[in-house]
């Protein structure tokens, strides 16, 4: 006896039905992956650039931030690069993976005194803390 088109489709249905679906499937709790993630988010150090200003020592909000550093190449020309970073509400920027070495940081905030510095950057990690103060009165 020959088998009908009806069913070969219904059996071909029951066959797929029966197999899991994976992709859908919770991935397991002792997977690796997040803790390579996290390993790798650790592993990101950030320069954290506090700016204050004024007698009273107050955060300086929505300072400009600019951090520039050239990169020496051997053969060809040395390229130059520059980041703009915001301070946040509390005087705080934060500058993911900055370079090592001789960098610049200047600062530029409305109401204060333009503020720039050579820094030489030995750990990723650093703190720098950065005063501004007001600038002189034009009659």
């Amino acid at each position: 006896m020959k088998p009908t088109r009806f069913q070969l489709s219904a059996l071909l249905v029951a066959a797929f039905c029966a197999v899991p679906l994976h992709a859908q499937d919770n991935p397991p709790q002792n997977s690796q992956a997040p803790a390579e993630s996290t390993e790798s988010s650790a592993a990101v150090k950030r320069l954290r650039i506090e700016v204050s200003g004024g007698d009273k020592n107050v955060a300086v909000e929505n300072a400009s931030v600019y951090l520039k550093y050239v990169e020496e190449k051997k053969l060809g020309k040395d390229r130059k690069y520059e980041l703009n970073v915001k301070t946040n509400r509390s005087g705080v920027a934060h500058i993911p993976d900055p370079p090592l070495g001789r960098v610049l940081i200047q600062i530029v905030a409305e109401g204060w005194k333009t503020y720039g510095k050579y820094y030489e950057l030995t750990d990723p990690g650093e703190v720098i803390k950065i005063h501004l103060d007001r600038p002189p009165k034009w009659y």
